[in-house]
């Protein structure tokens, strides 16, 4: 039998999942339980029982309890995990660590290609007429409209977000590049390393940035690299806003070097009224949203419950990190 802790509340249908789940083993819940899967959570003499974490346990307690075997974070993102020394206190007394990348990956890819066509197809620019001077802008929406048919697509960073992106756009026969540090064949994919980021963004109708916040991604799109982004580009945030430089971003727009942007995430979060990406020409903001699914509580207790069992039999666990 295992002691499975747990700090995240979630709704009643999917902690009757979790209950029946886990019934031959023994459950506790976090009385510091949060309903947001990004908030950090505390320190908590129950994990001290703990087998199992699930949920977001407090860093510095998950790398001092030795007992601590297994832990699942309920978000695609993990940087407060992710550091050498939580790693290595991990690896050190053959712990596992796994995400749940599988269960926001096709939210936000989804996401981002309704970005797309909303671009393409000027559906943003019309709802606008509608709620201003609600004029029949006819002959400057038809003929500013885009098909993403034949375009150019780079991916920064190509995890779980990127493959099922990569996916959606397969029926508009788009040419898919992906920069990632380690170089390997996708298939319908063009993996490219670092050193040709510079010609190959050059080329890119669209630049989706899915890279996750670590010391190697802050400020990475900067301004230099959105110099290099072919003038009228669009770019696409659905990773982590400290990966972009965004007063760099501002100034990009401002210019028309790039033609839009969409930014599902910011620094910091909320973005502040009167911050001048607000107000920033063609850019078009949401609340940290892309990952957002009606049933996202029964799909983490679903994702949990099945690496749950590969980790009984010890079989190999979906997303795993470590």
């Amino acid at each position: 039998m295992l002691t499975i802790w747990c700090n995240t509340k979630f709704n009643d249908a999917a902690t009757r999942a979790l209950a029946e789940g886990t019934k031959q083993h023994r459950l506790l819940f976090s009385k510091d339980a949060s309903e947001s899967v990004l908030a950090a959570g505390k320190a908590d003499p129950l994990l001290q029982q703990a087998d199992v974490a699930f949920g977001q346990p407090e860093v510095v307690q998950a790398m001092s309890l030795p007992q601590l075997r297994w832990i699942e974070v309920t978000t695609a993102g993990y940087t407060r995990y992710d550091t050498e020394p939580f790693k290595e206190a991990l690896r050190g007394r053959g712990a596992a660590f796994t995400n749940a990348s599988g269960v926001f990956a096709d939210p936000c890819a989804q996401h981002a290609l309704a970005m797309m066509l909303a671009f393409g197809r000027q559906l943003l620019p019309s709802h606008r007429d509608q709620l201003t001077d609600q004029s029949w802008h006819y002959a400057e929406r038809r003929y500013d409209s885009r098909l993403l048919t034949g375009e150019t697509v780079l991916m920064l960073g190509y995890g779980a977000i990127g493959r099922r992106l990569a996916e959606l756009l397969a029926p508009f026969h788009m040419k898919l590049f992906a920069v990632r540090r380690r170089v390997y064949s996708e298939t319908g994919v063009h993996v490219i390393p670092e050193d040709r980021l510079s010609s190959v963004i050059a080329a890119a109708d669209h630049v989706v940035n899915v890279l996750p916040d670590n010391e190697s991604t802050r400020n990475y799109v900067n301004a230099r690299r959105l110099g290099w982004c072919k003038r009228g580009a669009k770019f696409y945030n659905v990773g982590r806003g400290t990966t972009v430089d965004q007063k760099a971003l501002a100034e990009a727009l401002d210019s028309g070097r790039l033609g839009a942007a969409y930014l599902d995430v910011t620094d910091p979060e909320p973005l502040p009224p009167g911050h001048p990406l607000w107000t920033a020409p063609n850019c078009y903001i949401t609340p940290h949203t892309a990952g957002g699914r009606r049933d996202q509580d029964e799909k983490l207790v679903e994702h949990f419950l099945k690496n749950l069992a590969a980790f009984e039999r010890g079989e190999a666990m979906t997303d795993r990190v470590v």
